[in-house]
């Protein structure tokens, strides 16, 4: 009888989707908590007090729109990763406020950035836009099949507001980021998520007309059915209660305590749903990012702004946690570990 020698078995390492850099991007103009006092009737102390925001920025300027502020944010990143625009495969970009209802504003940043051989699309999944956009090109590149995603996160939301209704218009700014995805088999990148949606939400949190079930007309636009309609209770106690549980799922699920995490980036929607989050998932308040009192909440810019500004705090293999919520409903949590240390 012949006796084979065992052959040692060669693993092959999982390729996982990291970011490899990050770029954010918000407006010049300042639009203060003492400029809404001239505008509509509040002030800064209430303000606060209700949302944690002292300031927002507003994309001024005749002509000019979401797209803009994308390929700004994309080029920084392409120059930032010494990424050449030929080289990016696939641009994905999520907001409420593209450019137009068609075409997407994913392949107007794409002509705006330089960028020709890459294919694009729209998410729309509001506040939690980013999330479901960084899991859909995390996919691309676990396959194999691409190599270079791009995953734009923005909203210029001051295009949707109401300036004299107080319960939104303290709320929302612009800006957002733009991450860089590309494989790796060190272990680091996108790890896990949990992302839900429930669309009975849509009652509570959405823009009237505009669509197919209300199209544009000169009775729309009279009635301001133009504009972001939120029903703030309902909003709050949903975010809580969606963020909180994913985030708390997801980590019993990868068997993570809180010690564990490094850093809990929460969708900066409103400081006393950040804190509550927080107090609900026991995390200090020193390991959770905020960045609300500088830009308000800028929808599917808020993730990648809080990237941009912390990531000179992160250091390679830092746990992560992003979660989200926003109309629709939908919510979520990305669990991932930070790709690279940053050089001065």
């Amino acid at each position: 009888m012949l006796l084979l020698r065992e052959q040692p078995l060669h693993i092959m390492s999982k390729i996982l989707a990291k970011i490899t850099g990050v770029q954010g991007y918000v407006p010049e103009h300042v639009v203060t908590n003492q400029d809404l006092e001239k505008m509509v009737d509040t002030n800064d102390e209430w303000i606060q007090s209700r949302t944690g925001i002292k300031e927002r920025r507003i994309l001024k300027g005749e002509g000019l729109a979401t797209s803009d502020m994308g390929a700004e944010m994309v080029k920084g990143l392409l120059k930032k990763t010494n990424t050449r625009p030929e080289e990016i495969e696939l641009l994905i970009c999520a907001t409420i406020t593209g450019d137009m209802v068609f075409p997407d504003t994913a392949n107007t940043i794409c002509d705006k950035a330089g960028i020709r051989n890459a294919f694009g699309y729209d998410i729309n999944a509001a506040c939690s836009g980013f999330l479901y956009g960084l899991i859909t090109g995390a996919k691309f590149i676990e396959s194999g099949t691409h190599k270079k995603v791009i995953i734009v996160g923005l909203d210029m939301m001051s295009s949707i507001l109401d300036y004299s209704d107080r319960t939104t218009c303290i709320i929302f700014g612009d800006g957002g980021g733009a991450v860089l995805l590309e494989p790796t088999e060190d272990g680091t990148g996108v790890q896990d998520q949990i992302l839900k949606s429930d669309g009975s939400g849509r009652d509570f949190l959405h823009m009237k007309a505009g669509g197919s079930l209300h199209p544009p007309t000169a009775e729309t636009v009279a009635n301001k059915e133009h504009y972001v309609f939120q029903e703030g209770r309902t909003v709050f106690k949903h975010a809580v209660k969606g963020m909180a549980s994913t985030v708390q799922d997801l980590m019993k699920k990868n068997k993570l305590t809180v010690d564990d995490i490094d850093w809990l980036i929460p969708h900066q929607a409103n400081i006393r749903i950040i804190k509550s989050v927080a107090s609900a998932c026991d995390f200090p308040m020193e390991k959770v990012v905020v960045n609300i009192e500088k830009y308000g909440n800028t929808t599917a810019g808020t993730l990648p702004l809080c990237l941009w500004e912390w990531e000179p705090k992160f250091k390679k293999g830092d746990k992560i946690l992003l979660t989200a919520f926003g109309g629709g409903f939908t919510w979520g949590t990305i669990y991932l570990k930070w790709g690279y240390d940053t050089t001065a």
